[in-house]
């Protein structure tokens, strides 16, 4: 013969409230980690538009029709996924140069000088805040490199 246990009134909701404990600290975590993990890759996708756009900035090629400064904004937009689109996202691209020797900004792109590319405040909103006033995340990716030298005789193109 087998003896069922007796219940006590008192327990009967136990497992849902030892539940409630253990499942919402839980999704907390994974939502964190899925909010994180989307800001880390949306920085990282902004770092290799920058970067993508030095790298083709330095060749002086230009897209047909487009400044050299227009061509290298669309190659950013274009390495973005999206994240850089319209003309929202073509007013965070900013493009400077530098003279190699006092590192002050210069209004022309000759070779030698130095050009950097950046993102800046790009805003990312947290898709789970767990802080009802937590501001959203300020996003500034800059790379550069210096400009190549051009055949005797060429031009760099109009900026």
């Amino acid at each position: 013969m087998t003896v069922v246990p007796f219940r006590r009134r008192g327990q009967r909701g136990n497992a849902m409230v030892e539940a409630a404990f253990v499942l919402v600290p839980l999704l907390a975590m994974i939502f964190a980690i899925i909010d994180f993990g989307l800001a880390i890759f949306v920085r990282s996708t902004l770092q290799h538009a920058t970067r993508e756009g030095v790298r083709y900035a330095v060749t002086y090629r230009t897209f047909t029709g487009m400044s050299h400064d227009e061509s290298i904004k669309a190659v950013v937009q274009n390495a973005a996924m999206g994240f850089l689109s319209g003309d929202e996202g073509l007013q965070k691209i900013h493009i400077r140069y530098y003279d190699p020797t006092t590192f002050t900004e210069v209004a022309d792109n000759s070779p030698g000088n130095i050009i950097e590319v950046s993102v800046e405040n790009y805003t990312w909103g947290w898709l789970a805040q767990l802080m009802r006033n937590a501001p959203p995340l300020q996003i500034t990716t800059r790379s550069s490199d210096r400009m190549e030298g051009l055949p005797p005789g060429q031009n760099p193109p109009p900026r």
